[in-house]
């Protein structure tokens, strides 16, 4: 987790709210103003602090390498996002590593992506480990 860390440059956001009271909105936040080039995915919103807002991972321009998909979904939905992401990657060649926010994974979800053969961190705070790893 480490050298991913330090050395991640862009995230995908699924869930990526555009309420500043939500936790997606203040990670978002922390990672842009860190350097770190996001992709607010979530199809109720135009933008997101001012980057276009994507209504699914299909719209990723596919010059563009994503390091993490960052889920911010209930966990009854965490393994349908789990499913969507292998789809894209099928389509795609691309293979970033899925990360669940804290109380977003699930069993199946876990399953689904180990099984597929992505790297899945579960039940992490992503900004809570950047601050640590790059402090």
């Amino acid at each position: 987790m480490k050298e991913l860390l330090e050395n991640l440059k862009t995230v995908a956001i699924i869930g990526c709210s555009a309420n500043k009271y939500r936790t997606s909105y203040h990670i978002a936040n922390y990672l842009k103003e860190n350097g770190i080039r996001i992709f607010p995915i979530n199809p109720n919103y135009e933008e997101v602090l001012g980057v276009k807002c994507l209504s699914s991972l299909d719209e990723i321009p596919e010059e563009i390498t994503i390091d993490v998909v960052d889920i911010f979904r209930d966990s009854s939905h965490t393994a349908d996002m789990v499913r969507k992401i292998i789809e894209w990657s099928e389509k795609t060649g691309r293979k970033p590593v899925i990360w669940t926010q804290l109380d977003v994974s699930s069993d199946e979800a876990k399953s689904l992506a180990e099984d597929a053969g992505f790297t899945y961190i579960e039940n992490e705070c992503m900004m809570v480990q950047h601050e640590r790893v790059t402090a």
